[in-house]
């Protein structure tokens, strides 16, 4: 039996949005179904074809979704269309349960790492929040105006510690900069963190003192390649997809994308099933703060 692993407090949070803080994936299921059943007269996404595009930049206009479609248009008028349809409906995005109790709850708790300062009084450090998602400004706009429940959820996480999918932080795709499962996303999520910690004068935080909250299969492989903890919250629609395989899941081991570049020098870095370095828990309302050094404030 694999011993288990002994590892640091946790000293940061970093959280996907869709489909784990907000409503997103139903709701671009059910923009996506009514263009394709009403419009189109073509059959409504199957659950297998929504886990595999889950988590996907650009994903319902990707090779994917558009090999099982086989819609009677080109790709440029569907991205047209869907973009215009997701417009009309990301304003009723809301909190998925536990979402804002669990994100309002790590705002104001500390971490067991005792590396808040030199003095006693300075020696508990608060938790540290990011935000660290592949949605587009513009998207991210759309999928808060209109809801206060949203608003004030996302009001947790400071302004400069949200990292978009166009986020000029980001290196350029050209340059290396990926979407997940790459760990591009986190690693400079990571780096916000440290530039608070260091104005603080704390020390870096480390790629193992962060617990990183995905909803995706390639989420949680993008937190294990940049050497994260992940706590893994799928949808109900993902669950059954991957039911035998959660293991693998969590290990990052699935390899349901293939990635140039680096992709090999980083997969050697992934760790192994049963090493500890993942959980999957069926809701946000399910998180265990003791397991990971996390003292709430009472």
């Amino acid at each position: 039996m694999r011993a288990a692993p002994r590892f640091p407090a946790v000293r940061a949070c970093i959280f996907d949005l869709d489909g784990l803080l907000i409503n997103t994936e139903d709701i671009i299921t059910a923009a996506i179904n009514r263009l394709l059943v009403e419009k189109y007269d073509r059959p409504p996404l199957t659950r297998s074809v929504r886990a595999q595009l889950m988590g996907l930049a650009n994903s319902s206009n990707g090779d994917a979704f558009h090999d099982w479609a086989r819609l009677p248009i080109p790709r440029e008028q569907w991205a047209r269309e869907s973009k215009e349809a997701f417009r009309r409906n990301f304003p009723q995005c809301g909190p998925l349960p536990g979402a804002e109790a669990l994100v309002s709850a790590l705002s104001r708790a500390f971490s067991a790492s005792g590396e808040g300062g030199n003095t006693e009084e300075d020696s508990k450090e608060m938790i540290k929040l990011a935000l660290a998602s592949g949605s587009t400004a513009q998207n991210y706009a759309l999928k808060t105006m209109s809801s206060t429940e949203t608003q004030k959820l996302l009001s947790f996480f400071p302004s400069d510690h949200r990292v978009l999918g166009d986020d000029p932080r980001l290196p350029s795709k050209g340059s290396g900069g990926r979407g997940k499962p790459a760990p591009d996303i986190y690693l400079v999520a990571l780096q916000t963190l440290n530039s608070a910690a260091e104005a603080a004068g704390q020390k870096p935080i480390l790629p193992s003192e962060c617990l990183v909250f995905e909803d995706s299969v390639v989420g949680v492989e993008a937190g294990r390649r940049a050497g994260m903890r992940v706590v893994w919250v799928p949808h109900p629609d993902m669950a059954i997809e991957y039911r035998g395989r959660e293991r693998e899941v969590l290990a990052g081991r699935t390899g349901v994308v293939k990635m140039g570049g680096r992709d090999d020098e980083e997969r050697r870095r992934l760790g192994e099933v049963d090493d500890g370095w993942a959980e999957m828990i069926p809701s946000l309302e399910h998180f265990d703060y003791a397991e990971y050094g996390i003292d709430r404030a009472s």
